[in-house]
């Protein structure tokens, strides 16, 4: 089978290995055969040598679909044929956070295309506990978003009850867009989106974020008075990672209110400690995801609660890989989701 291998920053070596099998199969382990793998903004770190948590040669590839092949003997959440994902996190099952549940955040976390191998190959074995399910009528392409798709899910959970909330996400990149959809899913009451991309922004309208502002050409503190009124915004989404971003979150937010920072910065922000203290305001981190928020992405999208068909901008065969991911780090601003397609 094929395997894209990341030896070294911006070198992707192609490797032919032998096949996974049915007979290689613990009882409680899946075979799948992967068909849609979706390229993540911590892969082209990783490929450019700027992931300090990544170990090479690493298989990529962490977001994914794929099709059942076989099922171990006492494997009861599938069949052959299912279409299916699953998560990446490898976890101890054993330190503080994984016996309170947050496995999330084990100790001994390790990820799946970082360090430790990924999916980018044509088969891949998965035990079942990690493993979600699609419907039979369930796009492959979006089932190699569940993802990022529960990556907001699991943020906008961090920010507690959104009901009737006003909302402001800062970034909308692919994550950012997912975060304010799952915002307004989860009962906000508006839900405002920025970013320097009109691009981006025009992309989150597509999925139905109707109020957007360019913060290079519209202030946000204009913005924030012309969408929400004197009502103001109680809860803030930093998904931008950068300094100026989640300042303006700070000194824009209601007072007593919630920033939930999701984006991974490059350089460490200096933040206002006035802000932080006199105004009362909660940061919160979010990492990851947990199982139910694979499930929530999934029923969310089924229902057409979370559309993504706007953020598939680009489409790449298996044996461009590098293409891929160079074509990512040269368009920054003009894409939003590549898929590495295993069938074209």
């Amino acid at each position: 089978m094929r395997q894209a291998v990341l030896v070294e920053p911006e070198h992707i070596e192609f490797r032919e290995v032998p096949d996974l099998t049915p007979e290689q199969l613990s009882d409680n382990e899946i075979l799948i055969n992967v068909k849609k793998i979706g390229v993540c903004g911590s892969e082209i770190h990783s490929y450019h040598g700027e992931h300090p948590a990544t170990f090479y040669p690493v298989v990529q590839g962490h977001e994914y679909s794929g099709i059942v092949v076989a099922a171990g003997a006492k494997v009861t959440k599938c069949r052959p044929g299912d279409k299916v994902t699953a998560r990446p996190q490898l976890v101890c099952g054993k330190c503080g956070p994984c016996r309170r549940g947050q496995y999330n955040v084990c100790e001994e976390l390790r990820v799946q295309a970082f360090q430790a191998d990924g999916a980018a190959q044509d088969y891949f074995i998965v035990p079942e506990d990690r493993l979600v399910k699609f419907p039979d009528d369930f796009s492959m392409e979006y089932g190699a978003m569940i993802e990022p798709a529960a990556v907001g899910a699991h943020s906008v959970s961090r920010a507690g009850d959104l009901t009737g909330k006003n909302v402001v996400v800062s970034g909308a990149g692919a994550i950012g867009n997912l975060v304010a959809q799952f915002a307004r899913a989860a009962g906000a009451k508006k839900v405002l989106i920025t970013d320097v991309s009109d691009l981006r922004l025009e992309t989150a309208k597509k999925c139905g974020i109707e109020n957007t502002v360019n913060v290079l050409k519209t202030p946000l503190k204009e913005a924030i008075k012309e969408v929400f009124g004197d009502e103001g915004y109680q809860v803030g989404f930093e998904v931008a990672g950068v300094e100026s971003s989640i300042r303006s979150l700070m000194e824009t937010i209601e007072k007593g209110s919630t920033i939930v920072v999701v984006a991974v910065f490059a350089k460490d922000p200096q933040l206002s400690m006035f802000f932080l203290g006199e105004h009362e305001l909660t940061l919160v981190g979010t990492m990851m995801y947990l199982h139910e928020d694979y499930l929530r992405a999934v029923e969310d999208i089924a229902a057409g609660r979370i559309n993504l068909e706007p953020l598939v901008t680009n489409r790449f065969p298996f044996e461009q890989y590098n293409e891929a991911y160079k074509f990512i780090a040269a368009n920054r601003d003009r894409n939003m989701k590549v898929i590495i397609d295993l069938e074209a």
